[in-house]
């Protein structure tokens, strides 16, 4: 391994000239958008207003190489939990209850195992949040995937009620952090390239079991939690880490304050940092570091137990997001 310091860049994922590119499309984006739609590219679900009331939560992701781990492991059906709960949870953000799911598979040679696996997986997510699996497409696709190669993403749609609210987000609001189960379903290139040379079968002495029962632990769902705590405003941590998504939930001119320490960062965490030789910055960047969802909570109604690990504040600086 280089004694350079790795990044999830250097690992074959660039976050930026993604952020870039898409600032490209947008208004080519904009010009397909009619009065319906409320919430379009940015927040983590798509809002389209229905007549009389209420509005259609809708988003798409995929698992990404988290695929590659599975794979290896000959374990799939963990793979359709994390395409459901990942969509779940973004719609979620928007206060939508899942109504159906569509997943698409492609593959360079259909293998009913692998296939059955997923569905399983996918089905088990759906019934555990009272979401249909609608339907889907599967696709073979050989010569643009390797044999023994597959994708799945996923499409959700949710219904939000007519009437839901959310109270104005101001300064001093606490932030709450839900406990991930894992990395969920991001930051696994920068990952694989740390553990490439690592059997999945090998026991870390920190971790305390194989390291591909670690790395394929599933996406967590919130879609409890979001329905029993009164936030303001839920940021999903997925791509880009803490700090690329927590201020999709704050409006402009508020950032947020988190306190190092203040949440219990899975062992899997430092173990990359410290294999990788990857910055704090890095990390917070990329991974969850064990805030799969983190809400914005006015401090008088903070329920009893949360896990507070932060405040918003006023914006002062080019940082939204500062981790100390």
């Amino acid at each position: 391994m280089s004694s350079e310091g790795l990044s999830y860049a250097a690992a074959g994922v660039d976050i930026e000239a993604y952020e870039r590119a898409l600032e490209r499309v947008k208004p080519l984006i904009a010009a397909t958008q009619g009065k319906e739609v409320v919430s379009g590219v940015g927040p983590f679900a798509g809002l389209y207003a229905l007549p009389g009331g209420g509005h259609l939560a809708a988003s798409a992701d995929g698992v990404g190489t988290k695929i590659k781990v599975a794979i290896a492991a000959g374990s799939h059906r963990g793979i359709g939990i994390d395409i459901v709960n990942h969509c779940i949870n973004d719609i979620a953000t928007a206060r939508a209850r899942p109504l159906f799911f569509l997943d698409y598979f492609a593959t360079g040679r259909l293998d009913p195992d692998i296939f059955a696996q997923l569905v399983e997986g996918m089905t088990a997510a759906c019934r555990a949040s009272g979401c249909a699996l609608l339907g889907g497409e599967t696709a073979e696709m050989p010569g643009v995937y390797a044999l023994g190669d597959y994708d799945l993403a996923g499409f959700i749609v949710g219904l939000v009620e007519p009437g839901a609210h959310r109270k104005a987000i101001r300064p001093g609001d606490a932030l709450v952090g839900l406990p991930s189960s894992g990395l969920h379903t991001n930051g696994y290139s920068l990952a694989r390239k740390v553990f490439e040379d690592v059997p999945l079968s090998h026991v870390f002495r920190e971790l305390g079991r194989p390291l591909g029962e670690v790395l394929l632990e599933s996406h967590t769902s919130y879609l409890d939690e979001l329905g029993r705590i009164p936030w303001k405003g839920a940021a999903h941590i997925t791509g880009g880490g803490i700090l690329g998504n927590l201020a999709r939930c704050l409006p402009d001119g508020l950032g947020a304050r988190l306190e190092r320490g203040s949440w219990r960062v899975p062992p899997i965490f430092e173990l990359i940092r410290k294999r990788g030789r990857v910055a704090d910055d890095e990390m917070d960047g990329t991974f969850n570091m064990g805030l799969g969802m983190i809400l914005v909570v006015d401090r008088e109604e903070l329920p009893d137990g949360a896990k507070v690990v932060g405040e918003v504040v006023s914006q002062t600086g080019p940082d939204r997001v500062v981790i100390r």
